[in-house]
């Protein structure tokens, strides 16, 4: 059964910079758990067939101006059938003032409201982002996530194999670390996958010999970020003189993660190789790749090789 991730209304209130006009008991400790937010037109309305208890509603000038076009007694009837559902929270955006039936019914029923300055479009597009990010499905998986040239590089890889060591050369040549060992995945959009570090090991790294060390203090605030999309996943494993490699890069290899298929590259680690320059190359062909550049589709066709796959498999490069 897949997890249900909550948020605290505290949190929003706090990120969100909202006034609250009316909170049962003060305690903004409850939880939120879903991403959807609703504009309750039809319902004040009257029409509440299909009300979502679940979600924060949020009133704009359409629906106070409604509302106070209603005669007072229709007015009361109306807000004390809508707050009767007792949504989560209601928010009332532009930083218009809630009526006097609306403060009644809130205090009726329990139901927390607050006022936001911004415009309701805005507020609403903000606030389903962050929702979108804090109740995500996620995963942790043991590797590193790093920024190289603007793309997310997960790295992953049995323990030993060097990925924190990497991590630390890619610092030293500007880019960022964003999290070592543990690296929590959220999906956040049906195409997007984010990572970050958990809070308590932020911006640690631990290097075998040396021991712990903090990024942020060492190397300074730009060598370190907070969250990263994930672009790509490299594999690091020790070389295998049995196991054959990709050395053309034609076709598109890639790693399921919650659901997703994110491109994958496995590199065979052994001495000599320098593997931080190997994955800034592989950052920048990764890019390419996706603004619909492939130089290996560019050098089969003009060796003429491009009509036979075949061929390209075990053609022997080693001529060249």
């Amino acid at each position: 059964m897949e997890s249900k991730f909550t948020t605290l209304m505290s949190k929003i209130v706090k990120n969100f910079e909202l006034e609250t006009v009316f909170s049962p008991d003060g305690n903004l400790e409850f939880p939120i758990s879903t991403s959807e937010v609703n504009r309750p037109g039809l319902e004040i309305s009257g029409y509440l067939e299909y009300f979502d208890r679940e979600r924060i509603q949020v009133l704009g000038k359409t629906e106070i101006s409604y509302i106070s076009t209603l005669p007072s007694e229709e007015r009361l009837a109306k807000l004390d059938a809508f707050f009767s559902r007792k949504p989560p929270a209601i928010v009332i955006s532009r930083g218009l003032e809630p009526s006097e039936e609306m403060l009644i019914s809130a205090k009726k029923y329990g139901v927390p409201l607050f006022r936001t300055q911004s415009s309701t479009s805005s507020f609403i597009s903000s606030l389903i982002s962050r929702l979108n990010v804090e109740l995500a499905p996620r995963i942790t998986r043991h590797g590193v996530l790093v920024e190289v040239y603007g793309e997310g590089i997960l790295l992953l890889g049995e323990s030993g194999v060097g990925k924190s060591e990497t991590a630390i050369e890619l610092i030293k040549r500007g880019h960022r670390l964003i999290a070592d060992d543990a690296v929590e995945i959220r999906r956040v959009s049906d195409i997007t996958l984010v990572g970050s570090a958990p809070e308590n090991i932020r911006h640690f790294l631990e290097l075998r010999g040396v021991g712990i060390i903090n990024a942020r203090r060492l190397f300074g605030m730009g060598a370190i970020k907070v969250t990263q999309k994930i672009d790509a996943v490299i594999q690091l494993e020790p070389w295998d003189a049995n196991k054959t490699y990709d050395r053309i890069g034609l076709e598109n290899t890639s790693v399921e993660i919650l659901g997703l298929n994110i491109p994958s590259l496995t590199i065979p680690v052994r001495p000599g190789r320098n593997l931080a320059i190997i994955i800034e190359v592989a950052a920048m062909n990764n890019r390419q790749k996706k603004m619909g550049y492939n130089a290996a589709q560019e050098l089969l066709q003009k060796l003429d090789m491009a009509d036979s796959a075949e061929q390209t498999v075990n053609y022997d490069w080693d001529q060249y």
